[in-house]
């Protein structure tokens, strides 16, 4: 069992940065890869970045390609998703997400999610 927790959102201008955090409670947080989701209102949620359970390796959507980051610290049971260059189409709700695949972009793929964040990009 993994309970995850978000934190790091907010309000940003566009072009501004923020990191997301993900922090994972379980001693089995080291066998799961780690997802980031995202859902706008009136959208589907989407897939926006996953990483393996060694951090070894990492995919992205393509529209957050070369803007965000995913990256995970087993120590300290926690995941993070650095988020530069901002763009008000990137105002959602972001999840993460715990599953035993490391490279898939279906939510179906993932077992347990936290209880989201709020990033809102202003223009």
């Amino acid at each position: 069992q993994v309970q995850l927790v978000e934190s790091g959102g907010g309000l940003v201008q566009a072009g501004g940065s923020l990191r997301l955090s993900c922090a994972a409670s379980g001693r089995t947080f080291v066998m799961y890869a780690m997802g980031w989701f995202r859902q706008a209102p009136g959208k589907e949620r989407e897939f926006v970045a996953a990483i393996t359970w060694s951090g070894g390796s990492t995919y992205y959507a393509d529209s957050v390609k070369g803007r965000f980051t995913i990256s995970r610290d087993n120590a300290k049971n926690t995941v993070y998703l650095q988020m530069n260059s901002l763009k008000p189409e990137d105002t959602a709700v972001y999840y993460c997400a715990a599953g035993p695949l490391g490279d898939s972009d279906s939510a179906a793929s993932y077992d347990y999610w936290g209880q989201g964040t709020q990033v809102t990009v202003s223009s």
